[in-house]
């Protein structure tokens, strides 16, 4: 580690349960993240300033007005650029010395498929359930970290599906595709602004712990959060033995 990297990730080094190691993993971290919304904002913010490696940035919208009440990964210059360019604008400017890639698209298919391969960690930031289960697939099929979060209104969720474990619960086990549930959007809905800073710093602190292999995660947990009461709760998850998806008769596992 070089003396600039010594002193600028300092405080990092200092905690035990970190040091050095641990910061090393980080810089050799590879993650991506899908959406750069209310979520991947200060998701990426903090994963950038912490100084993972590579960060990929997906997501196919623009920058939109409305938008810059939550996410303040983007600035009012940059509406009706491509969020994903934007981001990397505003993460070079923090850590130039973390590898960007912006890809200013919806992933799916066999792109989403290579982009989930070539990471370590991947952070569900997206707004839709059809995407959710697409990125599932993908980090099942190449048994990737899965950090999936949630914010509608002032309700929001975290959890980890940690799918390089054999036995750990994915995303499919917890919400199974194709049952009917009712999608709210924030659009409709209205979402608190600060919620979404909340999720998606836990979002970035499970990641970092799964790149430096410390504490305790979220997986086979889903920590939810009430903004109007501020209350954490946790509730226990286990793998669906007859999930399609990760179950021990899918194939894929």
């Amino acid at each position: 580690m070089k003396d600039s990297q010594l002193l600028r990730y300092g405080r990092h080094i200092l905690l035990e349960e970190l040091g050095i190691e641990g910061q090393e993993a980080i810089l050799q971290g590879r993650v991506l993240i899908v959406g750069l919304g209310g979520l991947g904002s200060p998701a990426a913010l903090y994963l950038a300033a912490a100084g993972v490696g590579t960060l990929v940035l997906a997501d196919g919208d623009q920058v939109e007005a409305s938008n810059l009440q939550r996410q303040f990964l983007h600035t009012e210059a940059r509406i009706g650029a491509a969020k994903a360019h934007s981001g990397k604008a505003q993460l070079e400017s923090i850590n130039s010395e973390t590898k960007i890639i912006a890809l200013p698209e919806r992933l799916e298919g066999a792109a989403l498929a290579a982009a989930v391969a070539q990471v370590d960690v991947v952070l569900d930031c997206s707004d839709n359930f059809a995407t959710r289960h697409a990125i599932n697939h993908a980090c099942v099929q190449h048994r990737k970290a899965l950090v999936s979060g949630a914010a509608i209104r002032f309700a929001g969720q975290v959890s980890v599906f940690d799918l390089r474990q054999p036995h750990s619960p994915c995303y499919h086990c917890l919400f199974p595709e194709g049952k009917e549930v009712e999608e709210l959007r924030c659009a409709v809905t209205g979402i608190f602004a600060p919620l979404t800073g909340v999720i998606g710093s836990l979002q970035a602190a499970e990641a970092l712990k799964l790149l430096a292999g410390i504490g305790e995660t979220l997986a086979g947990r889903l920590l939810r959060v009430d903004a109007l009461t501020q209350t954490f709760r946790a509730a226990h998850l286990e793998q669906d033995p007859a999930c399609p998806v990760c179950g021990p008769g899918s194939g894929i596992r």
